[in-house]
């Protein structure tokens, strides 16, 4: 989604936009996403873009439908993400770039390779916005580590692999590690 920067009055633009599955085709790879996350239908985007002089400051929601496996028991589940954020646009003419001899107040201000004033500004090129990519980042940041179907999952079974909110099955609790299991037999007095 491309909005002009032109289309931006004293007033603001809001956008209420469908995003289809497929613009999250890219994020929700199996190998971007470990933990098996994918669409579960359209998402909705909420954003409100207001001109500050030359830059454009972004306020966002978005609502995203997800399916992932539960990381006990493997089993879908569904869930709603919603995703706020805001900001700050800054057209790539007005970006200075950066250099290694600055100094001053901003030489303790980096954090690895980007500096943290700038921590939320993205660079647009003055003309246009690409809103694609903003949100497709936006959404691997709010992407949860790990999901799970309910808060007691008992998860799978170490030995038969049997569902455990289920149905309980007959195998031991305890388990021996085979090298240890000559140990068992020793008495001690």
């Amino acid at each position: 989604m491309v909005v002009k920067f032109d289309a931006i009055r004293e007033e603001g633009l809001k956008l209420d936009e469908p995003l289809s599955p497929e613009l999250f085709s890219d994020v929700f790879l199996k190998d971007a996403t470990p933990a098996g996350f994918h669409s579960a239908g359209s998402a909705r985007l909420r954003a409100d873009l207001r001109r500050v002089r030359r830059d454009v400051l972004l306020k966002a929601q978005i609502d995203l439908p997800l399916e992932a496996p539960c990381k006990r028991c493997l089993g879908e589940v569904t869930l709603r993400l919603p995703i706020s954020f805001t900001l700050n646009l800054v057209p790539k003419d007005k970006v200075l770039p950066a250099s290694p001899n600055r100094g001053g107040d901003d030489a303790g201000e980096k954090a690895g390779s980007f500096d943290l004033k700038s921590a939320d500004e993205e660079v647009f090129d003055g003309r246009t916005i690409d809103l694609d990519p903003i949100v497709r980042e936006q959404v691997l940041l709010a992407l949860p580590m790990n999901v799970l179907c309910k808060d007691d999952c008992a998860g799978l079974c170490p030995q038969c692999g049997q569902n455990l909110n289920d149905t309980r099955c007959d195998c031991g609790t305890k388990t021996v590690d085979s090298q240890l299991q000559m140990l068992k037999g020793i008495k001690l007095n």
